[in-house]
Order: structure tokens, then C-alpha cells, then sequence
């Protein structure tokens, strides 16, 4: 990769594992990046604060691009960027409530985690939704509260009749300070809080962080334990998505979906804790490798598994599509186009839906994913359907790939106590969990004591925004299904 010399004056590799270039710069060059990043096609993969700076982060195809901007003083700011890359405005508002660091320029500028509760708030209970008039208008307010044990958000639907003409989302009701937490932890014991920070991702998160303080440390992880944490990463996915297309077909009123894909998800998850001790794979992952082994017996249970799963998915595949009440819900609902897809960064199977051809695994794809060719699965019509097409396509490529790790699973430790601690390094991890990109970047305090920051960034930071394009043109009911067609963190939010 060739440094833009505006804004790169000191970029170092930090691992070869994970490609990543790092650099400090100033205000203009903070913009001028910005505007390189978007003239290459690169997508932002997150915008955050820390004391007294800001980050943003750009994929390339030769790695990922980490800029830093200092901000000292009362009042900081930093210049916008929101313009040329819309998934920024959300992050930059929370970076003005986390940080008090704000983004000038912003055209919005409203709290976005902060809801006025907090010791010196800036924000409002009185939330200013964007307002929609017409004749025959009128709105739908729905949360934050919901039914069951879904996580706190506020929708409020603009309507004519029962045509939704525009959708707003409120999050940040479940802010628990993870951020800040993670300064109070040895940065050894902190994968714990990582792997908590979306439980549906806890493999994937828990292993960012420890790729991420891997490569701050220079660390090696042993040959067997990367393929050991892919094995974890494909079960991960595999139980969501085996769990998403039973909803999917309960929302569409085809209730043996659910009852099938749910009977096929409990036996995976029970298989899960035989072999690693928890049904959600929590804790498995560690600085330096993976906490066990595969006991002796699990991996000719676990083909077994991935052999009868394939044969009962293909049928209910099957049943899916040639199910016309099912087809008719699916088919064009929710349509999110390549064009606009592209325009608000929209990200992981969603994106793949909508013909955004990305996945860490096969774009760069370190160990053991370089030797295994990952099949992306993708679609063009960026619908309903095309969503559950993914996943269908997914869960058999990953009962494929955990064969295939299991075939060809090295020899040899599947642990290794990780290098000292460097004061002020930095490092990032990068993985592509079940729903998008999973990034955790850190840096540690001048002592090496410490994390100074830790922030974990969950992908649905950008898909949030473009599920209300989403259901723009579609009917009220068709909310809940479009909604679990995306299935979207709450908790990855607010941290």
C-alpha cells in the first residue's frame, strides 16, 4: 500500500497476520484521509474517541488504515465526516457524549447515547425525532420496551395507513460503561468483558481482543489454536444463523420453520458445551490461544452432527422455497439495492445480500481461513429473501469448513504465554463474525500496566441506518420480519 504523504508520516506494520498501518495526523489531514479512503473505494470501519483524540479506522484490500487525531483543549473538535462516509454520523454523536469531542460541520448533532440522565447532559428526553407531515400522516411510536427478552430500543414509524414512509431509531438504552471497564482490568483477564460485549458474538469479539493485544505484544499464537479458534468461529455462526431462519419463517407465519430450526440449534448448542464447555462458546478464546482441547471422541461427533444438520437444512431449504405464503412474504420486502448498500456502508451478510462482495475470510483471509477457500455467499437483490438465501448458503459452507478444519486440525500446544506488555503499544483485530466485521482496537497505558482505551465495534453500527431505508415503502407488519432479516445488536451499541 502507498501512504498518503498528507496524512501517514509514521505508519508501521503491526503484525503480519493482521495488515495494518498506523499514523497520527492533524485536522486537515484527518479530512484529507478521509476524502483518499473514499476516492480508493475503502469503507469506514469505525470511528471512536478516547481521551483526548479520536480514531477512525479504513479497510483497504491490503489491510486496514488506522489513523489517530489528537484533540486537546476545552471544547475540541475535529472536522466531519459524515458526508463522505454517512455510517460516521452515528459514531461521531456518540463520541460527542462519551467524549465530549464533536464533529464540526456535523448536519446532525443530536445525543445519540446519551438520553439526558446522565451528570452533565447534553441531551433531552425530549428526543427530536425528524418530523414527516402530509396529509394522512401520523406516527407509530414502538419501544423502547419490548416483548420477551429483546434489548431496549425505540422505533417511531412515520405512516400513511399502514405504509411506512419513514423510520427513526433511538438506541442507547443499555449503556453499561463496558468502554471504561476495560481500563479497570488486567488486559489478560479483559477477553472476558470482550466476549460479553454481544453474547451472540462472544467468539468473535473475544477473539479480535486477543488479536488485537497479540499484536500489541508481538505475540505468536500456536498453529493449532488459530485452527481451533476458527472451529469455535464457524459453530458461533452456524447456531445463529441455524436459530435466525426459524424466526424468519415464525415471522412469515410458517411456524414449523421455527420449531424445526430451533430443535436443530438446541442440539447444537448442547453439542457445543460437551466439547468446550459452554453452549454459547463463551471464554474459549484466551491471549495466546484457546483455553482446552478438543476432548478425546467430540470431533467424529461433531462430523456426525455437521453431516446430519446438512441433510435436514437441505430439506427445510426445500420447504422454504417452494413454500408460496412463505415466498410471497419474503420476496421484495425490504429491499436494500446494491447502490444504496454501497452509499451507507452497509456490512456483513446483509451487505453480501445486497451484492457487497466482503468477507475478512476470503479478502484476507490469515490461518488458517488462507488454506481452507472460503465460498462466499452472496445475492443481488438485497430483499428478505435474498437474506435468508445467505444464510442457507452459509450454514452449509460452514458445516463444510468445520469438516474440513477438523480434517486437517496441525498438532501440536493450543496455548502460549503472550510477550510482556509494551508501554503504549497499540494493536487491532479484525474478524468477520456471523453477522459482519468484528473490530476491537486498544492501546495500552505508559506503564504497559493498563489498557488506556479498549473500544469494541460491532457491525451493526452501520446496518442499523440502512435498515430504516429498508422498510421505507414496505407496511408496518412487515417491520418485525425485515427486522430479524437483519437481526441487528442492540448491545454492540452501547458501550
Amino acid at each position: 500500500m502507498t501512504p498518503h504523504p498528507m496524512h501517514t508520516p509514521d505508519l508501521a506494520a503491526l503484525s503480519s497476520e493482521l495488515p495494518a498501518w498506523q499514523g497520527r495526523t492533524d485536522a486537515p489531514g484527518w479530512r484529507a484521509a478521509a476524502e483518499w479512503a473514499a476516492a480508493q473505494g475503502a469503507r469506514l470501519v469505525a470511528l471512536w474517541g478516547a481521551p483526548g483524540e479520536v480514531h477512525a479506522t479504513y479497510g483497504l484490500p491490503e489491510g486496514l488504515l488506522w489513523l489517530t487525531l489528537p484533540c486537546p483543549g476545552d471544547g475540541p473538535e475535529y472536522p466531519d465526516l459524515s458526508d463522505l462516509f454517512p455510517a460516521a454520523a452515528r459514531m461521531q454523536r456518540a463520541v460527542a457524549d462519551l467524549w465530549g469531542i464533536t464533529a464540526c460541520g456535523a448536519a446532525d448533532t443530536r445525543p445519540w447515547l446519551d438520553h439526558g440522565l446522565w451528570p452533565d447532559s447534553r441531551g433531552t428526553r425530549d428526543y427530536p425525532f425528524v418530523q414527516v407531515s402530509g396529509d394522512g400522516v401520523h406516527e407509530i411510536p414502538v419501544g423502547p420496551v419490548h416483548a420477551g427478552i429483546i434489548e431496549p430500543g425505540h422505533f417511531r414509524f412515520s405512516v400513511v395507513g399502514e405504509k411506512v414512509l419513514r423510520l427513526e431509531a433511538r438506541l442507547g438504552y443499555t449503556h453499561k460503561g463496558i468502554s471504561h471497564r476495560f481500563t479497570e482490568l488486567a488486559p489478560a483477564e479483559a477477553y472476558r468483558l470482550a466476549g460479553r460485549v454481544s453474547g451472540d458474538s462472544t467468539v468473535a469479539y473475544a477473539w479480535a481482543y486477543c488479536m488485537a493485544l497479540e499484536s500489541a505484544t508481538g505475540t505468536s499464537v500456536p498453529e493449532r489454536a488459530r485452527w481451533l479458534r476458527a472451529l469455535l468461529l464457524e459453530r458461533e455462526r452456524v447456531a445463529n444463523h441455524l436459530g435466525d431462519l426459524g424466526a424468519l419463517g415464525n415471522d412469515a407465519g410458517f411456524a414449523v420453520g421455527l420449531a424445526q430450526f430451533s430443535r436443530l440449534r438446541e442440539d447444537w448448542l448442547r453439542l457445543s458445551k460437551d466439547c468446550f464447555g459452554h453452549r454459547l462458546l463463551m471464554d474459549c478464546v484466551v491471549p495466546g490461544g484457546v483455553t482446552a482441547d478438543l476432548p478425546d471422541g467430540t470431533a467424529d461427533a461433531m462430523r456426525k452432527q455437521c453431516d446430519a444438520v446438512a441433510g435436514e437444512v437441505a430439506e427445510l431449504r426445500t420447504l422454504y422455497d417452494g413454500h408460496a405464503g412463505l415466498q410471497d412474504r419474503f420476496l421484495g420486502t425490504g429491499r436494500v439495492e446494491a447502490p444504496l448498500a454501497s452509499r451507507l456502508g452497509l456490512t456483513g451478510l446483509a451487505g453480501r445480500a445486497s451484492g457487497i462482495a466482503a468477507d475478512l475470510r476470503c479478502d484476507q483471509p490469515w490461518t488458517p481461513y488462507a488454506q481452507l477457500n472460503v465460498l462466499m455467499a452472496t445475492q443481488r437483490n438485497g430483499d428478505v429473501a435474498a437474506r435468508v438465501a445467505v444464510r442457507f448458503d452459509e450454514v452449509f459452507e460452514s458445516l463444510r469448513l468445520i469438516r474440513e478444519l477438523l480434517e486437517g486440525l496441525p498438532a501440536g500446544p493450543v496455548s502460549t504465554p503472550f510477550n510482556a506488555l509494551p508501554a503504549n503499544a497499540r494493536g487491532a483485530g479484525r474478524v468477520e463474525g456471523w453477522r459482519g466485521e468484528v473490530l476491537v482496537a486498544l492501546a495500552l497505558d505508559e506503564q504497559g500496566h493498563r489498557l488506556r482505551y479498549c473500544h469494541c465495534h460491532d457491525p451493526s453500527w452501520h446496518n442499523w441506518p440502512v435498515l430504516e431505508h429498508a422498510v421505507m415503502g414496505n407496511i408496518v407488519p412487515d417491520f418485525p420480519l425485515i427486522n430479524k432479516s437483519f437481526n441487528l445488536s442492540y448491545s454492540g451499541h452501547d458501550l
